[in-house]
């Protein structure tokens, strides 16, 4: 089956990363970029769509089907310009040295999880589909949500929904799990999860589906998600070349405020407050360009992006660095 999936914030982020910052800076066509998340495409084909015959777009996603739609089918990408890895963003650094040693002009991240891994219940991402209690975003390895519930002790599982899903009620749904799971029936798909979870949960916010904290706890953790982005991160930083944009898109508070810290310390000076008079102890590296939300035309159209944030910084030279 096919499975839309409608690009977040698309002009807003691809404007963010060709803007040319000044007249004598590179022209923005003739650089190399990174797509950290290609998913379906929809940033890559639109930054193709701009880049000059000079111009390289270098892609990542760990999920298999999201690669294939990019190298197979009808709406495979054969422009040479373009070139995709089966890889998390996190390892963007590694595969750069290799392919473009001298760094990329810009990135993007756009984050969390896409249409077509959501509405597919085989990947078991939703609580509004039945399907088998996986998660993963890269199918080939790595651990399901149903095999880690079904050897993580109370403790652990609690913790997990707690602090990736800010669920208050996670101490009760952990008890849940583990009781369901030594009377013989642990959860193996997301219709029993979701069950259990609207069993544990005594209120919720109106119009909010009890299970929503949950599933989104076991999909981060399942995919290290966070963890992978503070690597992206420092990665991508490591890339950029003067005047390198970084663009990043999240989809919800812990994500955003990973964000958020790192430009944050990125864009100040240290010093060491024993010695106020001696030069800065480390560098400003980015210069925050803002934060951007979706219109609310494209909210409308998309009530998927409705909780989206686009987060802009570029890349300071040494002149700007302080030191």
């Amino acid at each position: 089956m096919t499975f839309a999936h409608t690009t977040v914030l698309l002009d807003e982020a691809v404007d963010a990363l060709l803007l040319q910052p000044h007249e004598d800076a590179p022209d923005p066509a003739a650089g190399t970029y990174v797509d950290g998340t290609f998913g379906r495409g929809g940033h890559s084909r639109a930054l193709l769509a701009r880049l000059g015959p000079a111009g390289r777009l270098i892609a990542f996603d760990k999920d298999p089907e999201a690669v294939a739609a990019a190298t197979s089918g009808d709406n495979a990408i054969t422009d040479p310009r373009f070139e995709i890895h089966h890889a998390s963003f996190a390892s963007m650094a590694e595969v750069l040295a290799q392919r473009a040693p001298a760094g990329a002009d810009g990135v993007l991240m756009d984050l969390g999880v896409s249409s077509p891994q959501i509405d597919n219940p085989a990947r078991g991402f939703s609580f509004r589909f039945d399907g088998p209690l996986d998660m993963r975003m890269d199918t080939t390895r790595g651990e399901s949500a149903a095999d880690f519930l079904a050897r993580a002790d109370e403790r652990q599982i609690a913790q997990v929904i707690r602090d990736y899903g800010e669920e208050r009620f996670a101490v009760s749904i952990a008890k849940a799990l583990v009781a369901r799971r030594e009377g013989g029936k642990p959860p193996r798909t997301t219709a029993e999860l979701s069950e259990l979870v609207a069993g544990a949960v005594k209120t919720r916010e109106a119009g909010q589906n009890p299970a929503t904290r949950t599933f989104q706890a076991l999909r981060i953790f399942v995919n290290a998600e966070l963890e992978e982005l503070e690597q992206g991160l420092r990665a991508a930083l490591s890339l950029l070349k003067t005047d390198g944009r970084l663009a990043v898109i999240s989809f919800h508070s812990l994500e955003d405020r990973i964000v958020k810290t790192f430009i944050q310390h990125e864009s100040r000076v240290e010093v060491d407050r024993r010695a106020p008079f001696a030069p800065p102890s480390r560098a400003l590296r980015l210069q925050p360009l803002g934060r951007i939300k979706p219109s609310e035309g494209e909210v409308r159209e998309n009530p998927r992006s409705r909780s989206a944030v686009l987060r802009v910084a570029r890349r300071l030279s040494v002149e700007e660095s302080g030191l």
